[in-house]
């Protein structure tokens, strides 16, 4: 085996790998099948050059560089197809000239060998290589000179001028082809230079071993890594795997005899025995360099992951949401130095991704302040479980135009000035999405990057549901102590009305005596204006009085409502359940703004309940209608709206149906099933509902042996149905 017998198998193999690999991943995209025909065509090229290297003999070395220039002749307008399609150019009569010229070639190639390839010469001692000197063959000249290098010319014009103008990923990917092409052309044209009669020996021809994989992986593979950390791995892999197996063989090959005088037939041991030992610390050795390499090269970049690293582990201790948020963007835009960050957290009332921390360097009132819950990018990230790189995106539109999905996606990222978007998950549920804008410097967001900032993104959602918790708790605390503020209200109403009766009662005498006196006081004797001050103070006087029977009458209302029931249920009309209701509700709501409608029946069967409790039942529906109303009146501010309550009552075979239903804003369906719950509202703060308002109606109801049901649609109104048993008195 020679140099070239390996490096020309080493392209077969690599080449065919890389052509099989591509076309599988192409899935109809076309940029990716032209750069898998030219990988077949590497691998033409590896195969003549192998049979080159195998025969001694000129007429097979003849059908070698044959079968080599099946590859060869259409290298080159492969390689101007691809970076046509990979920049999205449309020079087609360029391309129909160009394969037009390769066919001619080819037919050149295989029929008219002696003109095309003139005579062969024996070289290196190894092979047969073609001498152009010789006869100088103009059709060759015109295929290496005019057609193969100005197709490379103009290939590398245009993959420079789009380097120039290109940033981030695609700059990256950039670098991978112009290095790897710059490689494997050096390498192919190197062996022309033995054409020629310049005998150089083509160890290059390795170089287009490699060429195939390095264009794959920048091409194919989207999260390349860093240009120089490629370069640097590579190079510190070659120097020490150089080391490992070269080692071994120079023993062999420079001190063979040496080791036959000291070891006799078992010579080989000692390189062996090398081999064995550099081959096992060659990769402890390998790691080390790359590692001390990496963190010169990556000093910057391993720096901030560290602080990210560091704060995620932090975040759990912060319980103050807003806090822990705008923490959270202001650590990742001053260490990673990008323009722009943003937290989105899932709301269950909007049913979407709402806004909730910003920072840096952007226009606000252009940002996007909520993601719907059904968009394409909540969509995406909840199927891939994945960030989603926007450079990645815009390098599959540029592939896939027609992709309406893809398209849908781009341009909902451009609105969030996104470069990099990192969903939150708990178990398996998207709880917050983490967007991130381009790094102040142009870099590129690296794989590791990513994979610290999912890191952050998890344990962040972490950090927020233990902020959540907290926060709910705290809501739940104060919750209680209201209700509980409200029970001690309760208990105090006995002696707190006695109190006020008091006060009323020696307002109504004091009142009362003075219209007295007056009435005994003889005005006649004074000017009109005197008689003017005296009638006023007499109307005044009524007023109080008035006033004082009217306060009276709401204590004993109140009374009335808080005292509990004695436990024992008994035979009551519905009417006077309601009307109590209605006479308490009135001093809370202004009932006069809206359209009370109550349509009861006189023969109504009596009720079997507590009257205290039902009544605190029917307070309560009013009360919340009323308040569903306005908040409808105030939220879609309707023309000609008018707020509407309307109670209804009907025997239904053995029970009472009383329906209460408003035209309010209704209930969304996911609040729904928690409307009866402990310490849950849909009221716009604690200090309007405690939440403690239907799950009090639901066992009270309940409590009666009967059944309460909800009927809403959101900005539309709310039904509720109660079904009560009726007193056997009645049946």
């Amino acid at each position: 085996m020679t140099n070239l017998s390996i490096s020309s198998f080493l392209i077969i193999i690599g080449s065919l790998s890389m052509a099989l690999f591509s076309f599988i991943k192409s899935k109809g995209r076309r940029m990716i099948t032209i750069w898998s025909y030219f990988c077949l065509a590497c691998a033409f090229w590896g195969l003549g050059c192998y049979i080159i290297s195998m025969t001694k003999m000129e007429s097979h070395a003849y059908f070698g560089w044959q079968i080599a220039y099946l590859g060869a002749i259409f290298l080159p307008v492969l390689y101007y197809h691809f970076v046509n399609e990979y920049l999205q150019l449309k020079k087609r009569y360029i391309l129909l000239v160009a394969y037009w010229f390769s066919f001619y070639f080819l037919i050149c190639a295989l029929f008219f060998k002696k003109s095309f390839f003139g005579d062969m010469r024996y070289v290196f001692n190894e092979f047969y290589c073609f001498y152009w000197n010789n006869n100088k063959d103009l059709v060759f000249l015109l295929f290496y000179v005019l057609f193969h290098w100005c197709l490379l010319a103009m290939s590398f014009f245009m993959l420079l001028s789009e380097y120039k103008s290109s940033i981030g990923l695609r700059r990256n990917q950039l670098q991978y082809i112009l290095i790897a092409s710059i490689l494997g052309f050096l390498g192919g044209h190197l062996f022309f230079l033995v054409a020629f009669g310049v005998d150089i020996y083509p160890y290059a021809n390795y170089l287009i071993a490699v060429y195939p994989l390095i264009m794959g992986y920048g091409i194919i593979r989207h999260r390349v890594l860093n240009i120089r950390t490629a370069i640097t791995r590579t190079g510190i892999f070659v120097v020490v795997y150089s080391f490992v197996l070269g080692g071994p063989f120079a023993l062999a090959f420079k001190y063979r005899e040496q080791l036959i005088f000291y070891l006799g037939d078992n010579w080989w041991l000692a390189p062996l025995i090398l081999m064995t030992i550099l081959a096992t610390i060659g990769p402890f050795i390998y790691l080390y360099i790359n590692n001390k390499a990496e963190e010169k090269l990556l000093k910057e970049q391993r720096g901030y992951q560290q602080i990210l690293r560091n704060a995620s582990s932090g975040m759990i201790r912060i319980k103050d949401l807003r806090r822990l948020l705008n923490l959270v963007v202001h650590v990742v835009t001053k260490t990673v130095k990008i323009s722009n960050a943003a937290i989105y957290l899932f709301d269950s009332e909007t049913d979407s991704f709402k806004l909730f921390a910003l920072r840096g360097r952007i226009d606000k009132s252009i940002f996007s302040t909520q993601i719907e819950l059904h968009s394409i990018l909540v969509s995406s990230l909840m199927a891939k479980n994945d960030p989603i790189l926007v450079e990645e995106v815009a390098m599959r539109l540029r592939e896939e135009q027609h992709n309406r999905e893809i398209l849908d996606l781009s341009k909902e990222l451009s609105k969030l000035c996104a470069a990099l978007v990192v969903p939150s998950f708990i178990d398996s549920k998207l709880t917050g999405i983490m967007v991130l804008g381009d790094k102040i410097a142009r870099n590129l967001y690296t794989e590791d990057d990513i994979v610290v900032f999912s890191v952050l993104a998890n344990q962040a959602a972490l950090a927020i549901e233990n902020a959540q918790f907290y926060d709910e708790v705290k809501r739940t605390h104060e919750q209680l102590f209201q209700a509980e503020k409200m029970a001690t209200i309760g208990t105090m109403a006995d002696g707190l009305s006695h109190q006020i009766n008091n006060r009323f009662h020696a307002l109504s005498l004091i009142s009362g005596d003075a219209l007295d006196i007056l009435k005994t006081f003889d005005s006649s004797k004074y000017d009109g204006e005197v008689k003017q001050v005296l009638a006023d103070l007499k109307g005044s006087l009524q007023r109080i009085e008035a006033n004082v029977v009217q306060g009276g009458e709401v204590v004993k209302g109140l009374l009335k409502y808080s005292r509990p029931g004695d436990g024992g249920f008994e035979s009551i009309e519905f009417k006077d359940v309601l009307n109590g209701s209605i006479d308490m509700v009135q001093y809370k709501i202004k009932l006069k703004e809206i359209d009370l409608i109550k349509d009861i029946p006189a023969d109504l069967p009596k009720l079997h309940c507590n009257l205290t409790q039902l009544q605190e039942v029917f307070f309560n529906l009013i009360d919340n209608a009323y308040d569903a109303t306005k908040e409808r009146q105030a939220t879609l501010k309707e023309e000609g709206y008018k707020s509407r309550i309307e109670i209804t009552a009907k025997n239904a075979d053995g029970s009472l149906e009383i329906v209460v239903s408003d035209n309010g804003m209704g209930v969304k369906d996911l609040d729904r099933k928690k409307l009866f719950t402990p310490f849950f509202t849909t009221k716009a703060s604690a200090k309007k509902g405690t939440g403690l308002g239907l799950y009090v109606i639901d066992k009270i109801i309940a409590s009666h042996n009967g059944h309460i049901s909800i009927d809403s649609e959101y900005q539309s109104g709310t039904r509720f149905t109660i079904t009560l048993p009726i007193s056997p008195k009645a049946v």
